[in-house]
Formats: structure tokens, sequence, C-alpha cells
């Protein structure tokens, strides 16, 4: 029983979160609108909104869906507030404003007499087909800012109300006259009125909240008697509000963290005591993953792999998987320590990075509707990058052990080299079958087994490159520091075939996958890797010189 209940207690935690009841003013969160080609909570559309103009989740301390609708209720006020987020500094010079500042007003940035020239080099670009370089892609940025700032202060943005017949709700702008603009309206009035009873802090706003929500309960129900067919069941919308707030993956990192600080500790100071409490958190960790991933799947209604978010989230998940139990195998600490760590780098830059990782649930690409091939083809693949994410996590704990002295630690290191060995295994043994699945989708979709599309022939570099490293160390060619090494520097071809193909080229019949952003992170993070790597080698040389021993 004692095993079962930390299960337990996180089930409750669950539970309990997921059983809040609706508070005063909070109906509208639940309110169902159209955007992006699906139905969502006006919660998730205006913290979506909210990221693309402003870069975060919340204004001042203020939440995305009290916010965003008063860009339409009131835009004139917003005029003196520092609502845009601009970082390029290139932008920043073009339009002489201060690069040490990352938030400013709209006429700062629009009423620039050199803006209207910076839109057209960014259409003249557009129109060329090349690949947007680091400074356009900023540009595309402020220029879609300006539009959905635009379209939702006008009415047009927001798509609150079914249609009698075909799928396109209509936008506030396009209520009729009638019942239901005259709902729409009771419901702005309300909200208006919880925000003024908010603000004052001398106002009790719980009868005004109740208000807003009677409110949003009585549009509600004029939605589904004009299209019931395109209303999604409230159950989904309350689970989407859940996820939204519960944030199962942020709770996962912090779990991984602590597993990861017990887990140094243990190793540090010899105390095997903490290795219980290491396991506990790795798995609330991994089970807060999974159901983060659970509720994904339920809303999207489709495998959580369809963008460069799902694919680090579940490549997180696949590498403390693999961590487990290659621990569970070994007992060496180290194998669940890079899990631990890898896992929690991955979700903290997803959380952290929404305008390069979208975490938006989105539907997909024509040529990726089929659950079938998401599943065998994408998920295959991508969990074959979590083995090789953990094989290159412990070359980065090899190589600390070659800075240290590896005479000392070469118990160590043979039990982090053969921790590699097996991960890489693991990597093939799922990378192959997932290279030849894609070219049968690809035969499905497109008509052809094989291309040389960019993301199959760096798919196939990349199988090549660890099948290379497998076959020099069991010939023997390959020693411990060079099976450290190779963990590194190989994953560079992962990083490539998984980022760069998507971020960098953008060429390709891939171009579901395409995005923009985070260069330069990346390649600081390759270089750095590969600048500490080269500089290990060579110490270990001269070393290896100096007491005249051969490798």
């Amino acid at each position: 029983m004692k095993m079962l209940r930390p299960f337990f207690l996180l089930s409750v935690l669950l539970l309990t979160s997921f059983a809040n009841a609706i508070g005063p003013g909070e109906g509208l969160r639940y309110l169902p609108v159209q955007d992006g080609g699906r139905v969502k909570p006006y919660s998730t559309f205006a913290q979506e909104t909210l990221e693309v103009v402003y870069g975060k989740k919340t204004f001042e301390k203020k939440a995305a869906w009290e916010v965003v609708l008063t860009w339409m209720l009131a835009p004139s006020a917003w005029a003196e507030r520092e609502l845009f987020e601009v970082r390029n500094k290139d932008i920043l010079d073009a339009l002489g404003l201060d690069s040490s500042r990352r938030w400013f007003k709209g006429d700062e940035i629009f009423a620039k007499e050199r803006f209207p020239e910076l839109m057209q080099d960014l259409r003249v670009k557009r129109e060329s087909k090349e690949k947007l370089t680091p400074y356009f892609q900023a540009l595309q940025r402020i220029e879609n800012q300006w539009f959905v700032f635009r379209e939702m202060a006008s009415g047009r943005l927001l798509r609150v109300f079914p249609p009698k017949e075909g799928e396109t709700w209509l936008s506030v702008a396009e209520l009729p006259e009638g019942p239901v603009q005259t709902a729409f309206l009771d419901v702005t009035e309300k909200f208006v009125s919880y925000l003024a009873k908010q603000a004052d802090p001398n106002a009790d706003a719980t009868e005004a909240g109740l208000a807003l929500n009677q409110s949003v309960a009585s549009f509600e129900k004029l939605q589904q008697a004009e299209n019931p067919q395109l209303i999604i069941p409230s159950s989904r919308i309350a689970m989407e509000i859940h996820y939204l707030d519960f944030h199962p993956f942020r709770l996962a990192y912090v779990s991984y963290l602590l597993a990861s600080i017990l887990l140094l500790l243990s190793w540090a100071f010899g105390r095997k005591g903490l290795m219980p409490a290491s396991w506990f958190f790795v798995i609330v960790g991994f089970l807060l993953h999974t159901y983060g991933f659970g509720l994904r799947v339920y809303l999207a209604g489709r495998p959580p792999v369809a963008n460069m978010y799902e694919t680090v989230v579940w490549v997180a998940w696949g590498a403390i998987l693999f961590a487990a139990i290659l621990e569970y195998l070994n007992r060496t600490k180290f194998i669940l320590l890079a899990g631990a760590l890898g896992a929690w780098a991955c979700l903290v830059m997803a959380d952290s990075a929404p305008a390069v990782l979208d975490p938006s649930l989105q539907p997909l690409e024509a040529v990726l509707r089929s659950n079938y091939w998401l599943i065998v083809h994408v998920m295959t693949i991508t969990i074959s990058y979590a083995a090789f994410f953990l094989a290159f996590v412990l070359g980065d704990i090899g190589l600390f052990y070659y800075l240290k002295d590896p005479t000392k630690n070469r118990q160590q290191i043979k039990s982090i080299v053969s921790a590699i060995y097996r991960s890489m295994q693991i990597g093939v043994a799922f990378l192959a079958p997932g290279i030849i699945l894609g070219g049968v989708w690809a035969d499905y979709s497109w008509g052809r087994f094989w291309g040389w599309d960019p993301k199959e022939t760096w798919a196939l570099i990349a199988l090549l490159g660890y099948l290379a490293v497998l076959h020099a160390r069991l010939t023997n060619w390959m020693k411990d520091l060079g099976m450290i090494v190779a963990a590194v520097v190989t994953f560079s071809l992962v990083i490539m075939a998984w980022y760069g193909v998507n971020f960098v080229l953008g060429a390709g019949l891939h171009s579901y996958g395409f995005g923009a952003g985070g260069v330069e992170y990346v390649a600081t993070f390759i270089g750095v890797h590969l600048l500490f790597t080269l500089y290990i080698v060579v110490l270990q040389r001269g070393r290896e010189r100096a007491s005249g021993k051969s490798a």
C-alpha cells in the first residue's frame, strides 16, 4: 500500500484541480468561439491572441481573457499602453527606437515614416519565395501583431456565433440585429461592470461576476439553438480550461528538477537513501507528463506530435521513459540523472519560448490527417530522437568525468559508455523502421516512396551516422572517449533533421512543419558543445602524451 500512496495523492490532486467550480465572472472564459479552424473556449483564444501581440499570457498581472476583449470595447484606451513586443535590434534601429526596451506603444511603431518602407521590403522578400531571414521573420511578426490588434479592435477577429448553414462562425462585427446582437451587448456590458467592480478596492465584484456568468449562459443558449452541431460539448470546453490552468508540463518539469537535485546530491555525497525520493519525483513528473499528453490527445483528437512544440514534449517523455528503464536494469544513478535533466531542459524550453514553439492546439494540415500514420511514422521517428537525446546528455556527463580525472572515474565512464551504446541501439531500432514507414506513407500521399526531400535525406543521414558509431564500437575501433564524443557530436545530425530542416532550410514537401525563430540559440548550443568536446579531446590527448600511454 505504501508504494501506491504517491499515485493516490497525485490522483486526488488532479481530480481536485479539475473539480473547481466556475468562479464569479469566469463564465466568459468558457464561452465557445471559433478561431484557427476549431471551436475553443474564449479563454484559449484570448491567451493565444495576447501572446501574439504582447509575447506573454498575462498583461500587468491581468489574465488574457480580461484584457483582449477590452481591445474591442475601448481600443483608444490602448493607444498609450506599451503593448507591442519587438525584440529584433535591427528593426528597432531602423525605426529609431530604444533597443534596451522590449514593448512599445502602437504609434511608436506603426506611425513611423519608415514603417511602410519596412513592410514593402517584407512584401518584396515574400514575393521572391526565398527563405525569410530572422530579420524578415521579425518583420512578419510585427505585421501579424498589427493585423491581430486591428482585427480584434474592429470586432472582426472574434467569431462568437455559429451560422445556420456552413461552418464559418459570425464575428462580433457580423452579428445580425436582434436577439443575438442584444445578448452579446449584454455580455459586454456585464463584463465592463465586472471589471469596474474589480478595479475598485472597496467594492465586492461577486454580484457583478455572477451577473456576467448568467449573461454568458444566456448567449450560449442562443448559440446552441442556432446550430448545435457546431457547438462542442461543454465537458471538452471545461477540460481545455483545466489544461490551461493546471499546466501539467510545467508541474512535470518542476518534479524532474527536484529529482535531478536529489540525484546530484546522492551522486556527490554517496547518499543511497536519496534514491527512493529521486524515483518518487521522477514517477510523479512522468505521470504529470503523461496526463498532459492525455489531455492534448483528448482535446485535439489526434496524437500530440503535429508541430515542433509537441515533438519537444514527446522527446522529453521518451527520454525519461528510456532512462527509467535503463536505470532500473543497470542501477548507475547517472542514467536516471541524464533522463531527468534532459526532460527538464526540454520542457522548460517548450514552456518558455511560445514565439518559436507554438503550444496552441491547431487542426492538422490535410496531408497529416491520419492518426494511424501519425502514430506509426511521426511518433516512431521522434521517439528515436528521445533515445539519441538521452545518449547526448549521458555524453555530456561523460565529458565532465574526463574533465575531472578519467583515471579515477574509469568505472563510471565505463558505465556511461555502456548506457550510451544501449541508448543509441534503442534510437536506431526506432529510427530505421520510422524512415521505412515514412516512405510507405509518402507513397500513399505523394505517389513516391523516396524523393530525397530534405527531411527524408537528413533522417537517413542521422541513421547512417549512428549506425557508423555502433559499428565502430562493435568492432572495437572506437574507445570510451570516442563513444562519449560521438554521443555529443552525432546528436547534431538529429538537430538538423528535427529542427534544421524545418526552421533553417525551410524547403521540401514537409512544409507543414516549417517554423521560424531560435536559430541563434540552437547554433550557440551546438557550437558550445562542439568546442567543449574538442577541448576535452585535446586535454585527454595531452594527458596521454604526458604519461606516455596510448589511448
